[in-house]
């Protein structure tokens, strides 16, 4: 069974929380849109781990990622995108039992300031997405 201080670890090790920002085409009527997304990557032979991992958050998926990179083996990702699992469970976990990393720190209070105002709806605003992405270029 896992405990809070192996996770941050791992996630510390292993870990990440990501921004992507993709803004349509001056052509297109459509709005940008901001994925936020938290994962742990590990080699294949990890698997067990990942799913002890989203069994203690009781969200998220795990997906296999191929590697055809001489030497390296093939990983799998537990991943969380949805953002209500992200507001109501990674959020709290991670507010209540920090990252120790100086620089997931740092990262985690992004991901939690980004979601915040995705959450409000700025990034349909010239203005909160032009905010979103400063703040993201500000990641590790």
């Amino acid at each position: 069974m896992l405990n809070s201080e192996y996770i941050v670890g791992l996630v510390d090790g292993e870990g990440s929380f990501s921004i992507h920002v993709w803004t349509p085409r001056a052509s297109l009527k459509r709005r940008a849109l901001v994925e936020l997304r938290f994962y742990v990557k590990l080699n294949e032979r990890d698997l067990p781990l990942l799913k002890e991992l989203q069994q203690f958050f009781g969200c998220g998926k795990i997906y296999a990622q191929k590697d055809k990179r001489p030497n390296h083996r093939d990983c799998y990702r537990y991943e969380v995108f949805n953002r209500q699992e992200l507001a109501d469970t990674i959020i709290p976990f991670f507010e209540k039992h920090p990252p120790r990393s100086l620089t997931k720190q740092k990262d985690f209070k992004i991901f939690r300031h980004i979601l915040e105002l995705v959450q409000a709806k700025e990034h349909f605003t010239k203005t909160g997405l032009e905010n979103i992405q400063t703040l993201k270029i500000q990641m590790h």
